[in-house]
């Protein structure tokens, strides 16, 4: 079974709407193109939205019903059996369809029984296989993810790095700016009366 799914009897509900959405949209999709079909030419697309509206909600709700259904048969059958696992699920689903058909007598009730557990077992045997599929690439793009993330650490650390040794290779001796110099009050003469007062007025207010 899929971790991820909802945990019961959360899953009833969560399986009816999912049914129910997938039913409406193949529905919808299925009756657009079967009404445009037969109807006649220049009534093609009228025909297409009625033959979606009396029939895409009708097939929305069988859905729910059968997803409803085989949620309420898988959690009782977990919580009965104290696991949650693939037998679950595939008897559920010839339970599901055993009782959907049973009003059409015993014997088409275990036919579609047996149908709705066959169905069952190969989602459940393709979703096994994906997922043993899947998970030797799952691992490989973690380990590429974090082997970019450690290199992604590295450059900044290399940068960090190099601006403190270039900061640090900076000539001590640099010659002083005019700003400082007017500042330390080694201006030259030749500096603007403006700015030799502002100078000025900058010690005294300090001292």
């Amino acid at each position: 079974m899929d971790n991820e799914r909802e945990p019961c009897p959360y899953r009833i509900i969560d399986d009816i709407g999912t049914a129910f959405a997938m039913g409406l949209g193949g529905g919808s999709i299925f009756h657009a193109v079967k009404g445009a079909r037969h109807s006649p030419k220049g009534e093609r697309l009228y025909g297409s939205l009625q033959a979606v509206k009396t029939n895409a909600r009708r097939l929305g709700g069988s859905f729910a019903v059968w997803g409803g259904l085989f949620s309420t048969y898988d959690c009782a059958l977990s919580s009965l059996r104290k696991k949650d696992d693939m037998a679950n699920s595939i008897a559920a689903g010839f339970m599901t369809g055993y009782t959907l058909a049973l009003r059409n007598g015993q014997k088409t009730a275990l036919m579609h029984g047996a149908m709705g557990g066959v169905f069952l077992a190969i989602i459940e045997g393709v979703m096994v296989a994906a997922q043993r599929l899947m998970s030797p690439r799952q691992v490989q793009e973690m380990e590429a993810q974090a082997q970019a993330q450690a290199q992604m650490a590295q450059q900044a650390d290399a940068s960090t790095a190099d601006g403190a040794m270039e900061a640090q290779a900076q000539p001590a001796n640099m010659e002083p700016t005019f700003v400082e110099k007017m500042i330390a009050g080694d201006a030259p003469k030749q500096a603007p009366k403006e700015a030799r007062k502002f100078v000025t007025t900058w010690e005294q207010s300090e001292a």
